[in-house]
């Protein structure tokens, strides 16, 4: 089972471009991915820049409008990502648990839907899934 570690830290949603964190939360962060990968469980991961840096595209009316950030109406935002394989939810909670993680910080841990998660009546319509995640080097589960 695939599940994204999501990093909420409190207060990124108005940290300025190009924020980063002290340099000994990123070798104390570095220490954990490390494990991560030493029990064979890390398949991705990445930081992400400050809100101030992205663009939201909104779909309202069915047109795209981008709009760029900061966004003053997000409470919480995503700070980076892992994305793991693990045997269980439970495991994956382990995982996140173990993370050096700070009072401000909050990891969500949620299960990525698979092909196999897709009803019957889905089938047609996500067949070339397992093949496109392939291309894209993603270990997509079936």
């Amino acid at each position: 089972m695939r599940f994204m570690m999501l990093m909420i830290p409190k207060g990124y949603e108005s940290a300025a471009p190009g924020a980063m964190p002290p340099a000994e939360k990123v070798a104390t962060m570095m220490k954990y991915n490390e494990s991560l990968q030493k029990a064979g469980v890390l398949l991705a991961l990445n930081g992400l820049h400050p809100p101030s840096m992205g663009t939201r595209v909104s779909f309202a009316g069915g047109k795209p409008k981008a709009t760029d950030g900061p966004f003053s109406e997000a409470k919480e935002v995503v700070g980076g990502y892992w994305m793991i394989q693990v045997k269980s939810k439970e495991e994956a909670v382990e995982w996140a648990s173990r993370c050096p993680a700070s009072d401000n910080e909050v990891i969500e841990v949620r299960q990525v839907r698979e092909f196999s998660d897709f009803p019957a009546e889905f089938q047609d319509a996500v067949a070339g899934l397992p093949e496109m995640q392939a291309r894209a080097g993603q270990g997509g589960g079936a």
